[in-house]
């Protein structure tokens, strides 16, 4: 049995993997400050003796015993982050620092969930972790870019300067149950709208792609990451599975049963025309791929999604 420390534990991701660390055993440390969480997230863990809830904001300082930190505090999407840019930096930033100095103070591995928006819009498709990026250093989308970008120089470095054990993942779009209704994010944004019977909304041509990876996939990947002694990343994690944004907003349709219209608005600035993961790394050193397809991710999540808007 491990003690692990989860940072942003009551987010999307954070609540399943919180769930699956501990249905193996492990004791978990859930730490929050609930700015893009939801607590309905990690409600139906409060009871279990395993789970342990602290609410802290991780840009200051933090003092536990731990044996392992997953860090995956930060909001994710681009209504969130840019609400407040400053924020989403010093999160990235001095909430990696505290992180890491916590781990450098226990002697413990810690991993870093960073993102696939390391990669900017990219000139290299699909994208390898050996490719540097082009990213916008002054755009609207580079509190969240570039405060990644520097999240993994910082554990690169203090891997290189205190012999530290970093592990960081690159995680591309993930969907799944307990995603926010209002992050503004591709499928949940459809879903929702499909469900209200409101129009759908696509950004540009509607002919961007991306790849999407369920979330227990996601989870499962991390967890390799973090259990194996070999590799220090950054590793992609992510579906490769590449879909145009009109495919996917046909088939939410057809999920919900929707009569909703497509309507075209145009593509934000600095919005990624192409991502999809090359995820040859994760599959030759851990031994990870996703196994569940897109339409049964989506089924299930058309599912929790129906049920939330039920209940209001």
């Amino acid at each position: 049995m491990k003690r692990v420390l989860v940072t942003g534990g009551a987010g999307f991701i954070g609540s399943h993997l919180c769930e699956r660390l501990m249905a193996r055993g492990d004791e978990v440390l859930c730490v929050d400050n609930f700015f893009t969480s939801r607590r309905q997230n990690i409600v139906h863990l409060r009871d279990n003796p395993l789970f342990e809830f602290m609410r802290h904001d991780i840009t200051w300082p933090l003092y536990v015993e731990v044996d392992q930190i997953y860090n995956l505090a930060c909001p994710a999407s681009p209504v969130h982050y840019q609400f407040d840019p400053v924020q989403t930096t010093k999160t990235c930033v001095h909430g990696a620092i505290n992180m890491l100095g916590l781990a450098k103070r226990l002697k413990v591995r810690i991993l870093q969930s960073s993102t696939s928006e390391v990669y900017g819009d990219p000139a290299q498709h699909p994208q390898t972790e050996s490719y540097w990026g082009n990213v916008n250093p002054i755009g609207p989308r580079a509190c969240y870019d570039e405060a990644k970008r520097c999240a993994e120089t910082l554990f690169f470095d203090y891997y290189r300067q205190h012999n530290m054990q970093i592990r960081v993942v690159r995680i591309f779009n993930t969907y799944g149950p307990r995603m926010h209704p209002n992050d503004g994010r591709v499928v949940s944004n459809f879903i929702v709208q499909a469900l209200k019977g409101e129009p759908i909304t696509l950004y540009g041509t509607g002919n961007q792609s991306r790849s999407f990876c369920y979330v227990d996939d996601l989870v499962t990947g991390m967890i390799a990451m973090m259990d194996q002694d070999e590799l220090v990343g950054p590793v992609n994690l992510g579906n490769p599975g590449e879909f145009t944004i009109l495919e996917l907003a046909t088939l939410v349709k057809e999920l919900t049963g929707s009569s909703s219209e497509i309507v075209y608005q145009p593509l934000p600035q600095d919005d990624p025309v192409r991502r999809r993961p090359d995820i040859s790394l994760a599959k030759a050193k851990l031994h990870w791929e996703p196994t569940i397809p897109l339409r049964d991710g989506l089924a299930r999540t058309v599912a929790f999604f129906r049920e939330l808007l039920a209940a209001g």
